[in-house]
């Protein structure tokens, strides 16, 4: 967890490792950069603390971090409140302000808020946008707003705000707005474009092996638009996002900084590090993140089609669905045709292109998220969400894990994934059945983590071999998980 140090004496707050030497007796705390600022401290103008992008305590109760992460879906930016957020997590906005005065040490209005102007400030950093565009791309709804609340938070105007960047600050490329996204190192980008390539959608998505780009269509409000990524520096990358307008930049920022599993918590890793089992995976591959999902719709329309049957079958099929009921977007390179159709189309959609099976659970899938059956936003708790999706036509506890680790749940777990149950026998040949479950207990809650490990320890293990599996010890499952 990331601790910022503000000092009583000067009214200052810094992020971990500034030069400034203040006395341990002045010294406050805090876990979030906004908690700071609520209690009325200011950003440090050597260390710039609203550069990183900080995460809730790993600790807090479940109702804050799901709070949270609608806030950063932007569920208070326009006209949203306090007690419609409380309202859809099922809790009444007093007791959602008490949670987070008591836990956070601020409102959710006043961390929504700091995280606007905090994206608002680096994109003066950053990029040559007008401070107009600026206000706009970060939520705010109007000018007057945006003022005030830079006023509030920096003690100063924008345009002065942008006076004082630092030479190196201001990113140049040839074509679109770019912008860092800012990551704790290490941060393996090489397993995550893999990952990426490996559940390519033809038409949708990208992945240049020799640039070290991903790239992908998207669509705002019904206009297209592409985004890439690709490699920045030790703590950050680089996405150069290609839109038809600026407005809400910041929810495409927070989208893809999920997608790629950015705000990963680092008190994960050592806790996974200490399990003698664990530790040698994490030694090995300390960057390794729980991928997220750009569009959690897209990853489970994925994970229906793949249940079915092999991957390249499934990514014809993807293809073919995209094709014949996606958006198509004329114009765009590198193979870039089509944005991923909505709920909406796929419930009603002909889909006997892709198979029956296949259409059934797409059919099944599309219509309870379209009904609202089944809430992809992260509001839904853990297990209501893995039953929901596992009474599904197609889809079995496996694949409903998969999707929830995709979806951000830390704690889910696919135990009866045949990649993660062939890396553990491998590991320690006793973990087989409820055994190897039971020893997930010592994981939480970050299982989704170690998942993420052994199924990467199973993948590294084939590569070397030649495609020769890891040894089972249980040869009742089958060989090759159907991963999401």
């Amino acid at each position: 967890m990331t601790v910022y140090s503000a000092v009583v004496t000067t009214g200052i707050y810094c992020r971990p490792g500034c030069g400034a030497r203040p006395s341990a007796d002045n010294v406050r705390t805090f876990e979030l950069a906004a908690s700071a600022e609520a209690a009325g401290y200011r950003a440090c103008l050597r260390c710039r603390p609203y550069r990183m992008v900080g995460s809730v305590p790993w600790d807090a109760p479940e109702l804050v971090c799901r709070a949270v992460r609608l806030i950063i879906d932007g569920a208070l930016d326009d006209d949203g409140t306090e007690a419609a957020l409380a309202a859809r997590l099922g809790w009444s906005g007093r007791h959602l302000r008490r949670m987070f005065q008591e836990h956070l040490g601020l409102t959710p209005d006043q961390l929504a808020r700091s995280r606007r102007t905090h994206f608002a400030r680096r994109l003066l950093d950053d990029t040559d946008m007008a401070v107009a565009d600026v206000a706009f791309a970060a939520g705010f709804g109007s000018l007057r707003q945006f003022n005030r609340a830079m006023r509030d938070t920096f003690r100063d105007t924008p345009n002065s705000l942008r006076g004082r960047r630092r030479r190196a600050d201001r990113l140049v490329t040839d074509g679109g707005l770019a912008i860092r996204l800012a990551c704790s190192p290490p941060y393996d980008w090489e397993s995550m474009l893999a990952r990426l390539a490996a559940e390519r959608i033809p038409g949708v998505t990208a992945v240049d092996v020799a640039e070290r780009c991903y790239r992908r269509v998207i669509t705002l409000d019904g206009d297209a638009g592409m985004l890439e990524v690709r490699p920045g520096g030790e703590d950050y990358l680089l996405l150069v996002a290609h839109l038809p307008y600026w407005e809400g930049l910041i929810h495409v920022v927070e989208r893809i900084r999920h997608a790629l599993g950015l705000d990963a918590d680092p008190e994960a890793l050592p806790q996974l590090a200490s399990d003698p089992l664990l530790a040698p995976l994490v030694q090995a591959r300390p960057g390794l993140r729980v991928p997220g999902a750009w569009a959690p719709f897209e990853i489970g329309v994925a994970a229906a089609i793949r249940q079915h049957c092999g991957p390249a079958e499934a990514t014809e099929h993807l293809g073919r669905l995209v094709k014949e009921h996606g958006i198509e977007v004329p114009g765009l390179p590198h193979n870039l045709t089509h944005a991923f159709p909505s709920a909406t189309v796929l419930a009603a959609a002909d889909l006997g292109s892709i198979g029956p099976e296949s259409a059934a659970s797409v059919h099944a899938f599309a219509r309870a998220v379209e009904a609202g059956e089944i809430r992809l936003d992260g509001s839904m708790a853990l297990n209501d969400l893995v039953t929901l999706v596992s009474a599904l036509p197609g889809f079995d506890p496996t694949a409903a894990q998969h999707l929830a680790m995709r979806l951000g749940e830390r704690d889910a777990f696919p135990a009866e994934d045949a990649e993660l149950r062939r890396a553990l026998c491998h590991l320690d040949p006793a973990l087989a059945g409820e055994a190897a479950t039971a020893r997930a207990e010592n994981w939480k809650p970050w299982r989704a983590l170690a998942a993420t490990h052994l199924i990467a320890d199973t993948h590294a293990y084939d590569r070397d071999h030649a495609g020769q599996s890891l040894p089972s010890q249980a040869p009742d499952f089958p060989l090759g998980s159907r991963v999401a």
